[in-house]
């Protein structure tokens, strides 16, 4: 299998899925609470509940990937994802838009599984660098998802919203099938059991700290994602395209996060790339809290904001290859896990907002500043697990 351009570029459509299924929804909440006569905060929770639902199915597909290889998931999964995004344009309650999200989410699942552990069969060692590449592509759809379902409500109504997600699904479905290739497994895959690849995994104890990073980053970046359709919009009544333009500017920083960390990783390694990301990251989260305590304005909260989504970007990304480096037999299972807590976790965000709802964007400054501090702590428990071995040496 070779590290053609056009493979990155399927694999982060592939990935892209999920961003385009999160992203483009958003500036339509309140449109969608509206037609379906709830309250915002429900529609708010199908945020959680695709993350909960995306979690589990990542939790499942995971072992079978690397039993059963990836190419099948793939095409089960973005099968699926098409059919339920189809099922969202005929949803008139808020029930069946709950069910039919939770079941684009878990088909997703079964198709992004796969991509972590085709990159790493292609970059080895420096698998890095080239989830930096892949992630540098995807990263297009989140900067133009928002953008584009503001540009729908402009024009129509929310369910051509899912309905263009539909069509992107079908015609990424079609590609999957044409020229997807099959990585080969290794002689012990076939006699991998379900449970055995995820006790391999929790048995490793240098690797538990950079999953609970994994952990705290994504918790801070999905608090971000809950929140900030109400930030923008109600708090400092951004219009939806205005929301959409705001949006593209934090995507834009995390474009550079990743362009920066694919020029730099191969010289100084990740470990080094994600204590950098963590000082500049306690930085600007300090700053974003300040911002919001002195009310100081929508301007100030972007662009304090932008670049700490920009650091949990590298933080996640080198920490994610540093796992999958970890496990070259059982790279679907590592994916897994630490997809089913990234998006589990992400879970989590809605119901603390919720709990800790002041009508200001303070509550989600301060989760976002907890998930950093909680980064930190991890970076010491690896530094301390090092200190030790050498002790003991």
């Amino acid at each position: 299998m070779n590290k053609s351009p056009w493979l990155m570029i399927l694999l982060a459509a592939t990935v892209a899925i999920t961003p385009l299924a999160v992203d483009m929804y958003l500036p339509a909440m309140p449109v969608i609470a509206q037609d379906l006569q709830t309250h915002i905060g429900t529609v708010q929770q199908s945020l959680s509940i695709f993350l909960a639902a995306y979690g589990g199915g990542m939790l499942l597909f995971g072992p079978l990937a690397d039993k059963w290889g990836r190419r099948p998931l793939a095409l089960f999964g973005i099968g699926g994802f098409a059919l339920a995004s189809l099922f969202l344009t005929f949803a008139n309650s808020i029930e069946s838009f709950l069910i039919g999200r939770a079941l684009q989410a878990f088909c997703g699942a079964a198709a992004t599984v796969i991509v972590p552990g085709i990159i790493r069969h292609l970059y080895q060692e420096h698998t890095a660098k080239g989830m930096s590449y892949m992630s540098l592509i995807m990263m297009l759809a989140p900067l133009l998802a928002p953008s584009i379902g503001s540009g729908i409500l402009f024009f129509s109504k929310w369910h051509v919203i899912f309905l263009v997600i539909f069509a992107y699904a079908a015609i990424l479905l079609f590609f999957i099938w044409k020229f997807l290739p099959e990585p080969p497994r290794s002689s012990t895959a076939n006699t991998i059991s379900f449970f055995s690849g995820y006790k391999t995994v929790f048995s490793r104890r240098e690797v538990r700290p950079l999953i609970t990073t994994i952990v705290f980053s994504s918790f801070s970046f999905f608090c971000y994602l809950t929140a900030i359709p109400f930030v923008y919009i109600k708090y400092f009544g951004a219009s939806e395209q205005l929301f959409g333009l705001l949006f593209a500017v934090n995507i834009i920083l995390l474009m550079t996060s990743n362009f920066i960390n694919s020029r730099y990783v191969t010289r100084y390694g990740s470990p080094h790339m994600v204590r950098m990301a963590l000082r500049a990251a306690i930085v600007f989260s300090l700053l974003l809290c300040t911002v919001n305590v002195l009310q100081l304005g929508l301007v100030f909260t972007v662009i304090t904001l932008a670049p700490l989504m920009g650091c949990l970007t590298m933080i996640s990304t080198n920490t994610d290859a540093m796992i999958l480096l970890k496990f070259p037999d059982h790279s679907g299972t590592a994916s897994a896990v630490t997809g089913t807590l990234r998006y589990g976790c992400g879970a989590l965000a809605g119901p603390m907002l919720a709990l800790t709802f002041t009508g200001t964007p303070i509550p989600f400054t301060l989760l976002m500043f907890c998930g950093v501090i909680g980064i930190g702590a991890c970076q010491y428990w690896i530094l301390k697990s090092q200190r030790n071995q050498m002790l003991e040496k």
